[in-house]
């Protein structure tokens, strides 16, 4: 399902002009750092992500379509975002990519 994922995400981001500089798949959460357009608020883009993953996620899973109806969404309501500005791009990517380790 990670893979999946992963596919998923990547597809959305190319629709709508988002870069992917890194991505790692959690137990129970996503570390995503996206490029994007300054006109592009963060708040869109998760919930770009969220809605069409869940999507997209259903129709390729159905039993976890059946399991989270029972418990309300697939995506919990919050987030976390920020900018780069005061360190590099480098430095989150090598953060995102150790995560699994």
């Amino acid at each position: 399902m990670d893979e999946s994922l992963k596919k998923i995400l990547a597809e959305i981001c190319d629709r709508y002009g988002y870069i992917i500089k890194a991505m790692e798949i959690m137990p129970d959460h996503i570390h995503i750092f996206v490029d994007c357009p300054q006109t592009v608020a963060p708040c869109d883009i998760v919930r770009t992500l969220k809605s069409i993953s869940t999507i997209e996620l259903f129709r390729l899973y159905p039993e976890l379509k059946h399991f989270y109806a029972r418990c309300g969404v697939l995506w919990s309501p919050g987030y976390f975002v920020s900018t780069i500005g005061h360190i590099s791009a480098e430095t989150v990517t090598k953060y995102i990519e150790e995560q699994k380790k």
